[in-house]
């Protein structure tokens, strides 16, 4: 093997649609692809379906044929049904949705979903639009002196240590297992996502520096989880008091092209005043990716230089855009097996790297918002109005409201803070 081929063929390889989707089928034995519409196809747990709470008994007992077990969480339900009895989850999802008769006689509408597979993109992979590749550090954002505490909290591969954080109260305050795992199949190479959480984190700072960040793993190193997992995290985060703005750089297409109404009401259940930012995903496709498309979530696409990203989704449902092609950020520290190449080792990682993708666009958005609100003393929704006004900034068809460089949030903050009712009232 020449001292390249290592990481060429597995650049390679993540462009490999097919080959994704095998790789993902031998990880997750439980996952299955569905395609109700030729060519739309989308990834969900075999035998799976999803209830919200209150819907919980009417749906096992309509499937009380084929039940095979019960696990009640906070707020959602999982229903197992027995594999011999072939069940087709999306049309049982479907039907439920449509309407079903419950115990008292009458029909009405129940909360219900396949348990779809999360992941960014391409199609059947998390995140990024290519391999992270290391990069010279970055100095440590200064936080200026805040108005206003925010917090933001990040849906992802978790959070490894950096030094840009490391001190931080609040990242003492993290749970032991949020941290990332690098290699756990322990090949010695890093997770192909590996290191997501912590570079978008580093994003989120670059732009908010003074904020609190909660990280929640919902997605393993090689970038798949699945909607539980992130129904989970936003559960725990409401146990926490909730957040500011929440960054999902992940997400899914759903076997209907509709989004999944159990997800859809945990994030209603985090409220108004705060504002969820997701990545619109890198298909280059405008198929609504979810949660991304959703009417309260800030769907955000990526920018290179002035025009879309040649990996980026688009459409009516994106929001905003933001530069989303070789972004520097921090990172986790790994040394693998390929050799140097031209005296430059490809994946000796020491803390800092550059990465593409729509996942790193959208914590560019949540950052923006979150140095607002700590800048002008606002809250996140006033906030968010003033990043994301159309009068204010560009617009591109299809790619929503242009989000430029920090260097704009002093003339914002100042805006916000002259219109500020605080202000009015001292």
């Amino acid at each position: 093997m020449s001292a390249g081929a290592g990481p060429t063929r597995e650049r390679g390889r993540m462009f490999d649609q097919q080959a994704r989707l095998e790789r993902v089928l031998a990880r997750h034995r439980d996952a299955v692809v569905v395609e109700r519409v030729p060519g739309r196809p989308a990834l969900i747990r075999r035998d799976e379906i999803l209830v919200a709470g209150q819907d919980a008994g009417a749906a096992e007992s309509i499937v009380r044929r084929w039940h095979e077990s019960r696990h009640d969480e906070r707020g959602v339900t999982r229903l197992r049904l027995r594999a011999a009895a072939k069940v087709d989850v999306c049309e049982l999802a479907a039907g439920l949705g449509a309407g079903a008769r419950v115990a008292d006689g009458r029909r009405r509408r129940l909360s219900v979903a396949p348990n779809h597979l999360v992941h960014g993109q391409p199609m059947w992979w998390s995140g990024p639009a290519d391999l992270p590749r290391p990069a010279a550090p970055l100095p440590a954002p200064e936080a200026a002196a805040a108005r206003r505490k925010v917090t933001v909290a990040i849906l992802d591969t978790g959070l490894s240590p950096h030094p840009w954080y490391t001190d931080a109260e609040w990242y003492r305050e993290q749970r032991a297992e949020v941290e990332e795992v690098l290699d756990a199949d322990l090949d010695y190479e890093l997770d192909a996502q590996a290191g997501h959480g912590t570079f978008i984190a580093g994003v989120v700072l670059r732009h908010a520096p003074s904020a609190r960040l909660l990280a929640h793993r919902v997605i393993g190193g090689d970038g798949v989880g699945d909607e539980l997992e992130v129904i989970r995290a936003l559960e725990r985060l409401a146990e926490q008091g909730g957040a500011d703005v929440v960054n999902i750089s992940l997400g899914c297409h759903t076997y209907d092209d509709r989004p999944s109404p159990v997800l859809a009401r945990a994030i209603a259940a985090l409220g108004r005043r705060t504002v969820v930012v997701a990545c619109a995903g890198n298909t280059a496709t405008g198929r609504p990716f979810w949660p991304a498309a959703m009417k309260p979530v800030v769907g955000v696409a990526a920018l290179d230089g002035d025009v879309r990203a040649a990996f980026s989704n688009h459409g009516w449902w994106v929001d905003a855009c933001a530069q989303g092609v070789d972004v520097a950020s921090t990172f986790v520290r790994f040394d693998g097996t390929h050799p140097p190449v031209h005296g430059i080792d490809p994946d000796l990682f020491d803390g800092y790297a550059t990465w593409s993708g729509t996942s790193f666009a959208a914590p560019v958005v949540a950052g923006r918002i979150a140095g607002l609100v700590a800048a002008a003393g606002v809250d996140a929704v006033t906030a968010a109005d003033r990043v994301l006004d159309p009068a204010a900034h560009p617009v591109l068809p299809d790619l929503g409201v242009v989000v430029g460089p920090g260097e704009r949030l002093g003339r914002e903050a100042v805006a916000v803070h002259a219109e500020s009712p605080a202000d009015a009232i001292g």
